[in-house]
């Protein structure tokens, strides 16, 4: 969760290292819907758990929900804050919907038409975790780090670290883990180790 400036920036930089920029120019935000939705929602998370003391935030941080919730709206996002951890990808824009209860820790990489719900009790998904285009995720669930979620899997039990599942419902379909399976670009942990080195030193 972003609690102050430091771990604001640390999230942007993940971030941006997640959609394999290394600087972000005006033309490539207003470019990148999806980027752009992601950026205004870290500067939300930001703002709600540090700067919501005043009647000035108060208003700036209306205004700016108001903005952001139409372009989410018309990209299909409902993705509430303080969800996803550092690293987020949002392939494509398409239906995403996200449940407030849900937890995603780093480097989560999501294609739409997926839900993360809400069955009495949401999932809780480690670091690393992929998952794939049409992936149904919910209950009161735990997946592991390391996981890839194939396309349209439904998964409604806990799966353990580092495995590839798949099917209606989901099954461990291989014991390669989501960077053996070739999901995520090859030096993506090199810019991670990066940005770690910058700002956990």
């Amino acid at each position: 969760m972003i609690k102050d400036k430091a771990s604001y920036k640390y999230y942007l930089e993940y971030d941006k290292a997640a959609y394999g920029f290394s600087r972000v120019s005006w033309l490539d935000y207003w470019k990148m819907d999806c980027y752009r939705f992601q950026c205004r929602l870290r500067k939300l998370e930001y703002l709600r758990n540090v700067k919501n003391n005043n009647a000035f935030w108060k208003i700036y941080i209306f205004i700016l929900e108001l903005k952001n919730h139409r372009l989410g709206t018309r990209l299909g996002f409902s993705i509430p804050k303080n969800i996803f951890g550092p690293g987020l990808h949002i392939v494509h824009y398409g239906t995403i919907v996200v449940s407030s209860k849900a937890k995603v820790g780093k480097n989560c990489r999501i294609h739409p038409s997926s839900c993360i719900g809400d069955y009495y009790g949401a999932p809780q998904i480690g670091d690393d975790v992929y998952i794939g285009p049409g992936a149904k995720l919910f209950g009161n669930i735990k997946i592991g780090n390391g996981v890839s979620i194939g396309a349209n899997a439904v998964v409604n039990r806990d799966v353990p670290d580092n495995v590839t599942i798949g099917g209606i419902p989901a099954k461990i379909i291989s014991d390669k883990n989501s960077w053996e399976s070739g999901v995520y670009p090859e030096n993506l942990k090199v810019l991670y180790e990066q940005i770690d080195m910058k700002f956990l030193k």
